[in-house]
């Protein structure tokens, strides 16, 4: 842990000069209380810091929950062991390839029956918030269950006892990022009428108390529990590729489900806070996290520990050290695939800029985080789905 400035803690070993003097920016903002977390896996982000934990009082940056809202993970673990599994992987990737809707702009072509009672529930949340979901995206029902492109994914994994692990990373998909869009615009025009001056123009906040404020809460409520039950409703689609896959029933030994880019209403240091965590998950003593590597390295399974400083906090995965574009330019599809060698991926250059070697070590992220969260598994890669 290194404290920057009075108003800026970083569990970070590995921090490039952009990403640091962008968070220190952040944490110059006159309603953050007490401090920001800078999580081990912090990189360079769109208005705010990947990887940051940002409490406000009285004010809420939308840019630094995101243009994903409600992104996160969800896991599974089966009763069944590595030894039970068919030696052909890639039925099963095929398979999850068919029933999961891949890539930016992929939606289901109708509603399944299990989407049915969530897209109620998420109907009956939308009509007590106030709004219609379809002036964002008119299709948005089409969009549960499907997982989007870059770095979300679906994999089966085991763990360090050969149990196997459903395992799967996607957020509130089109009508998340419109609704997230329109807010960060709103924000920026409020500021920008009340003749504020900012460092940069993401750092536009909407202040409690007002219209736009309330709205914002409103509508980012149900972009977040629409991610929420997309994980939901995809994991249960890729139960049901594994159980037709291994030829039998799963049974859930565990189900974890958390957010990495939301924002909840919180105590810390004597004050009730709004905390937006933009790449972290909640890790109060005891609660259940999932942390993902990059495609092709481990992936970890923990337990919050309640670190106070971090306000509760936890890394989300394992942080970029190389943008997309500059990922691109320095690695090969050749250099994937020896990195994938053993798991079952689809491959396209399509994924090169999630290639290992792109992003810090997962390893160092966990070393960095020994004093915010407990290591319950550590998760090896079987089949990886990935979106273009």
């Amino acid at each position: 842990m290194e404290t920057i400035n009075s108003r800026l803690i970083s569990w970070a070993s590995i921090l490039d000069g952009k990403t640091r003097a962008q968070a220190v920016s952040t944490s110059q903002l006159p309603f953050i209380h007490p401090h920001i977390a800078l999580m081990p896996d912090a990189h360079l982000g769109l208005g705010a810091t990947v990887g940051s934990v940002i409490p406000t009082l009285g004010a809420i940056l939308p840019a630094a929950v995101g243009v994903d809202i409600g992104c996160g993970m969800i896991a599974v673990r089966t009763q069944y062991a590595l030894m039970d599994l068919p030696a052909d992987r890639k039925p099963l990737r095929q398979g999850i390839e068919r029933a999961v809707p891949l890539s930016a702009g992929h939606n289901n072509r109708e509603i399944s029956a299990s989407a049915a009672p969530r897209l109620a529930e998420l109907r009956e949340l939308a009509a007590r918030a106030g709004f219609d979901p379809a002036k964002y995206t008119p299709k948005w029902e089409l969009q549960l269950g499907s997982l989007g492109s870059g770095n979300h994914f679906i994999e089966v994994c085991v763990d360090e006892t050969d149990a196997v692990w459903l395992f799967l990373h996607s957020g509130s998909r089109g009508v998340g990022n419109k609704i997230a869009q329109r807010h960060i615009a709103e924000a920026q025009s409020v500021v920008r009428r009340r003749g504020v001056a900012l460092p940069d123009r993401d750092q536009a906040y909407l202040e409690e108390g007002t219209p736009e404020f309330d709205r914002y809460i409103r509508e980012l409520g149900w972009a977040q529990h629409f991610a929420l039950l997309n994980r939901e409703e995809m994991m249960d689609r890729l139960v049901r590729q594994f159980e037709s896959w291994v030829g039998g029933r799963v049974r859930e030994m565990e189900r974890i489900n958390c957010h990495h880019n939301f924002t909840a209403k919180e105590r810390h240091f004597g004050k009730s806070v709004w905390v937006s965590r933009k790449g972290a998950i909640r890790a109060e003593a005891g609660d259940p996290g999932l942390i993902p590597g990059s495609m092709g390295t481990a992936s970890y399974v923990v337990e919050g520990l309640g670190n106070p400083m971090s306000l509760n906090s936890s890394p989300h995965g394992a942080g970029r050290e190389y943008s997309r574009n500059a990922a691109r330019k320095a690695f090969t599809l050749e250099e994937l695939k020896a990195a994938m060698r053993g798991i079952e991926f689809r491959a396209s250059e399509a994924f090169i800029d999630e290639i290992p070697a792109a992003y810090k070590p997962i390893d160092q992220v966990m070393q960095d985080s020994a004093d915010l969260v407990k290591i319950r598994h550590k998760l090896r890669q079987l089949v990886n789905v990935k979106g273009d």
